[in-house]
């Protein structure tokens, strides 16, 4: 029988594992921040999407540094590289806070993301290696379960500590902003209340960060993290005779696009679309993680009869049909028909359940692109990660695709989550069966 964790290695793999939940925190915060600043920082939606863009730009830009850095040094120091850029983006909060200039924001939130680039690609691809080749696939799924409990977390201290519950209406803005104080009036006082609220949960994440770097530090891994003088080194030039690796690639892009598109503006299409307040939709988005984790847990079960990749096809497939009702229950809809073509609830209960059929997808593309890559792994990997810029591209055009549209609502921009879907579901049938061909080579 095959095993699913390497004997001796079980408290390496939940410490291991302790890191998709902890890179999940900053992830599904930013989701809170792109509501938060559009009120706090006057944002647009476009502009606050951006707050995306920074944090897969880190991942874009450090991810093949980082690969270089962990075939070199090895997985256990590349991520303890990334803990402490993690904890140094966190605490670089404080002072953006204090600016109250976004830039100063968007820089802290890249130096998050350029750590979290080392943990994912050291995390995910060492995960791989703790057992059987044979479970990778499951194992991944396994510990990325607990990625959503890092989200739920997440959102719930970013409702909780983050949204002050104070939405001003435009009479009630212009009306503080005639109210002088010793600081300017009374709406610069509002604002740098509200940006104030942001860093506290930083600090806190920063020191738990730190945390966990000493106990990896202490912590034994098996001989698979150094790379060792005599190893033959992974190239990029041979990468490219794998097409599951870079159909893997495309599919990951697009997913990251669907996902953080999704988390990013569902908020915002619940206060659109029904009369719930910002914490009230907040609870929703914790909701919503909820039901992702559900999906990790199911879907891992359900890997024991079915392959990965098909299971991911038809989940993809499923989702498109959901990001349809997503559209035509909004009151976008309304504006064009005259009719809902479905309840505004059933809307948002859609877009909630998309989370849950897009919960395997991320660990079972990187899983099927890694697979088979041999001493290619670690920079195959990398580029894996830096496919993660989908979510920095595609979540603003959903934002763009909002404020060009005539009532400037967010439904049309979801146009582009089903469009990726089509394309997740394209590698979940066919690209990522080329596979095949690299076990007959081998």
């Amino acid at each position: 029988m095959s095993r699913l964790i390497t004997p001796g290695y079980v408290f390496t793999f939940a410490l291991i594992t302790f890191l998709f939940f902890l890179w999940a925190l900053p992830n599904v915060l930013n989701d809170v921040l792109i509501k938060q600043f559009q009120k706090s920082l006057e944002l647009s939606r476009f502009e606050a999407g951006l707050i995306q863009t920074a944090i897969k730009l880190g991942y874009f830009c450090l991810a093949i540094p980082a690969g270089l850095f962990m075939q070199r040094f090895g997985y256990k120091s590349g991520i303890l590289a990334g803990l402490l850029c993690f904890a140094g983006g966190c605490f670089l909060f404080y002072p953006a806070a204090n600016s109250g200039i976004y830039f100063v924001f968007l820089c802290s939130i890249f130096v998050i993301g350029s750590g979290l680039s080392f943990l994912e690609l050291g995390a995910n691809s060492f995960i791989t290696y703790l057992g059987d080749p044979s479970t990778a696939a499951r194992r991944l799924n396994l510990a990325q379960s607990f990625n959503p409990v890092g989200g739920i977390t997440g959102v719930t201290l970013g409702t909780l500590f983050i949204f002050s519950g104070n939405e001003p209406t435009p009479e009630q803005i212009s009306a503080m902003k005639q109210q002088i104080t010793a600081t300017g009036n009374a709406y610069a006082d509002f604002l740098q209340t509200e940006n104030s609220r942001v860093w506290p949960t930083y600090i806190l994440i920063g020191v738990v960060v730190l945390i966990v770097a000493f106990l990896i530090w202490k912590t034994r891994f098996p001989k698979v993290e150094t790379s060792g003088e005599g190893r033959e080194k992974g190239s990029f030039k041979a990468l490219f005779r794998y097409p599951h690796w870079y159909g893997a690639i495309v599919s990951q892009f697009f997913y990251l696009g669907a996902q953080l598109g999704t988390w990013s503006y569902l908020i915002t299409y619940v206060q659109e679309n029904s009369p719930l307040t910002e914490k009230q939709a907040g609870g929703l988005l914790i909701v919503n993680m909820v039901v992702f984790m559900a999906g990790r847990f199911v879907s891992t079960f359900l890997m024991k009869w079915i392959q990965p990749t098909r299971l991911m096809g038809v989940y993809a497939l499923i989702n498109m049909g959901l990001v349809a009702v997503v559209i035509l229950g909004s009151e976008w809809a309304s504006s064009w028909t005259g009719l809902h073509a479905v309840s505004c609830w059933i809307g948002i209960g859609a877009m909630i359940t998309t989370s849950f059929f897009m919960s395997l997808m991320y660990p079972t593309n990187f899983a099927s692109g890694i697979k088979g890559l041999g001493v290619h792994a670690k920079l195959g990997a990398s580029l894996l990660v830096m496919s993660l810029i989908g979510g920095a591209l595609l979540t603003p055009l959903i934002g763009l695709i909002a404020e060009i549209s005539p009532t400037r609502a967010i439904a049309p921009g979801m146009i582009v989550p089903a469009v990726s879907y089509g394309v997740i579901c394209w590698y979940g049938f066919r690209g990522s069966k080329t596979i095949e061909r690299v076990r007959r080579e081998a």
